[in-house]
């Protein structure tokens, strides 16, 4: 730094909760004395659901941890951001404000209040994905609306390089700013960058059996990174470079970084993701209402549909806020093309419930498993809830943990209890109907009348 005075800089972090790789942290601190602030907005934390909230204050306390090992501490206001970082930087003398960007609806309008409401420039950057929306676009320069080819692009996209903390000193919180200030008796343990990058060590042990174990819940066969991404504890840029491409295991889950970022740019284009058909024509559909289809909503979020792939999934959610990719895909599936319920209601109860429930994603792969999105499964694809249990937990091992009245029952029976023979039944202890429940639902039937929905809604003669 030059001059008599130090400039100064506030580094405001929202989805970003970590110094290694942070475009808008190394920004700051590259010649400034730097604050870094976090804003915490009631609205915001109360719709996260109880396992996101947790994690959230928790990656909170990771944070500061890191900042106080520099010397410094994260700055904490409550309430509306274009109201606390307007003040907080006139109250540092900060010549800048740096951030990195979102694309929600939401989280765009916000950043422009606040830009409209700073007497200085707000310096964004990104740091929530490999590629910025709109680095990766065809030839004709447009994003692509089928994922294939994006990720031809996006792996043949050059990443920028991993940028470091600079040298400036960071800026200790006043008093009554500080994290347990604002938080008191909420203070979680700390889950910090550090233990995010040891977890990604681990998972460099496992990774290459990725897409052999990838789809089998009752197996550690994917990275459970999710969360962390997240909530920006890693950089998705740094996971990229250390896992590499050179195994079929390394390029799939790598592959999957790409559809993460296929969203967010879908999103950016796209701000109503969460609540409007990408492909319109299927706002026409039909959807089940009224007290039965309330009645099948809350049998399933609760796990008690009948089906125990289904339910199984479903109540882990419940107790854990997390669930494995392919039995979000059966849950979904159930839902909208068993039940015929409403995407959005399923997509706004993941949302709330997951641990990792970041809007684009969660709207991207409701739209994808519904078949109203681009590149979608197509209308027809439904899940067969009893042959995706069969296949994917064949020893009923994940069935059993989640659904100790089941487990009696042998290996071909758990999937389907209402097949199975009274005598069976009576040996396994199990009473349908009262200990566990009936199928809600035919799913021959169902398909059926979810492929007549969806032809109505195209215009098509069944």
């Amino acid at each position: 730094m030059s001059g008599s005075m130090a400039s100064v800089a506030l580094a405001w972090f929202r989805r970003d909760l970590r110094l290694h790789d942070n475009p808008s942290w190394a920004a700051a601190t590259a010649v400034s004395d730097t604050a870094a602030l976090v804003v915490i907005e009631p609205a915001l934390l109360s719709g996260a659901g109880p396992w996101r909230r947790r994690a959230y204050l928790a990656a909170l306390a990771g944070l500061d941890q890191s900042l106080r090992a520099e010397g410094g501490g994260l700055r904490v206001a409550v309430g509306d951001p274009a109201e606390a970082v307007p003040q907080v930087a006139a109250e540092i003398g900060a010549q800048k404000v740096t951030m990195n960007a979102d694309v929600t609806r939401w989280s765009t309008a916000r950043d422009q209040r606040v830009a409209e409401a700073l007497d200085m420039p707000l310096d964004a950057h990104w740091g929530t994905v490999v590629h910025a929306p709109g680095q990766v676009l065809t030839a004709a320069g447009t994003l692509s609306r089928v994922f294939t080819p994006f990720f031809s692009r996006w792996i043949q996209t050059p990443m920028s390089e991993e940028v470091e903390p600079g040298s400036a000193s960071v800026l200790a919180p006043p008093p009554g700013m500080a994290l347990h200030d604002a938080l008191g008796d909420e203070l979680k343990e700390p889950w910090s960058e550090h233990d995010a990058l040891s977890q990604l060590d681990r998972w460099q042990e496992r990774v290459d059996g990725y897409d052999d174990d990838r789809d089998f819940p009752a197996i550690e066969g994917t990275s459970a990174l999710s969360a962390a991404l997240h909530f920006g504890l890693l950089s998705p840029r740094h996971v990229v470079a250390s896992i590499g491409t050179h195994t079929p295991g390394r390029t799939g889950f790598v592959r999957q970084l790409a559809w993460r970022d296929w969203y967010t740019h879908l999103a950016a284009e796209n701000p109503d993701i969460f609540r409007a058909s990408l492909r319109l024509e299927y706002d026409r559909i039909v959807w089940e209402t009224g007290h039965g289809a309330d009645a099948c909503f809350d049998a399933w979020r609760r796990g008690q549909t009948g089906y125990p792939i289904v339910d199984a999934a479903m109540r882990e959610l419940a107790a854990t806020g997390w669930m494995h990719n392919r039995l979000r895909m059966i849950t979904a599936s159930f839902l909208v093309k068993d039940l015929l319920i409403d995407w959005r209601r399923g997509e706004r109860w993941f949302r709330r419930m997951l641990i990792d429930g970041d809007l684009a994603q969660n709207a991207g792969n409701w739209q994808w498993v519904a078949g109203t999105g681009p590149d979608a499964a197509p209308y027809f694809r439904v899940f067969n809830p009893v042959s995706q249990s069969r296949k994917f937990d064949p020893a009923g091992r994940y069935l059993r943990h989640w659904l100790p009245e089941l487990a009696r029952l042998d290996d071909k029976e758990i999937h389907a209890p209402w097949l199975a023979k009274p005598l069976d039944l009576a040996s396994a202890d199990l009473t349908l109907g009262v200990s566990y429940p009936y199928p809600i639902v035919d799913h021959a039937e169902a398909r059926q009348r979810t492929l007549a929905a969806y032809k109505g809604a195209l215009g098509r003669n069944s």
